[in-house]
């Protein structure tokens, strides 16, 4: 973090929600219906792959399986219908405007459809900056940060990534943006293992003291 940062990217599920747990539920049932898979192993293979889009996943376990789309449908399906019973961790929204009060942009950058993503940060009273959700050719990764420099005028050396998953900080270390890795989907020994110059937080508050000046 050579450079004073003045823009703060966060994933959403995993990161910002408490959402995981109910998606690697649903992700399990169907990958279970779909492909015949044990559950628990499927639970286990869905949090491994993380931080793709489903469709991603999917073809990364089971590629150019014809059941694909099929199961896509469906879990998108189940996980539009659950999303909203889900919840923001306790310290997400005073962790957001803190950085806010610190003249930080705050951008949530996720891999949910755009209206789905929009939906929930505005039941959530979740206020960021910038919400940028899955499109055609549009994603989380180099896409979102590209538009992000041009929209918001930055340098990549001004922007920080927080997700919770490697696939996060595999996008960050590809676009050249330093990343934070917050623990629950994986260990921090997991993100030490991948990405050894990266920090890791177990709590949003903790970007409080990292964000201090």
């Amino acid at each position: 973090m050579k450079k004073q940062k003045k823009v703060i990217i966060f994933d959403l599920d995993g990161t910002l929600v408490d959402s995981m747990g109910a998606f690697a539920d649903i992700a399990a049932h169907v990958m279970h219906s779909y492909y015949t898979i044990d559950s628990q192993k499927a639970r286990q293979l869905y949090l491994e792959t993380s931080g793709l889009p489903f469709h991603d996943q999917l073809e990364k376990l089971f590629p150019e399986n014809p059941l694909n789309k099929k199961a896509v449908k469906a879990f998108e399906t189940r996980k539009k219908n659950a999303y909203f019973e889900t919840k923001a961790y306790a310290d997400t929204i005073e962790t957001l405007q803190a950085l806010k009060q610190k003249k930080l942009k705050v951008v949530v950058s996720s891999n949910n459809f755009q209206d789905l993503a929009d939906q929930y940060l505005h039941k959530a009273g979740i206020k960021p900056d910038l919400v940028l959700g899955w499109k055609p050719n549009f994603s989380k990764g180099e896409a979102h940060f590209s538009y992000i420099q041009e929209q918001l005028g930055v340098g990549r050396d001004e922007m920080m990534f927080i997700g919770d998953s490697l696939h996060d900080g595999e996008r960050a270390q590809e676009a050249g943006i330093d990343f934070i890795g917050k623990t629950g989907t994986f260990t921090s020994d997991d993100f030490q293992r991948h990405f050894p110059r990266s920090p890791t937080i177990t709590k949003l508050s903790e970007l409080k003291r990292v964000f201090s000046t």
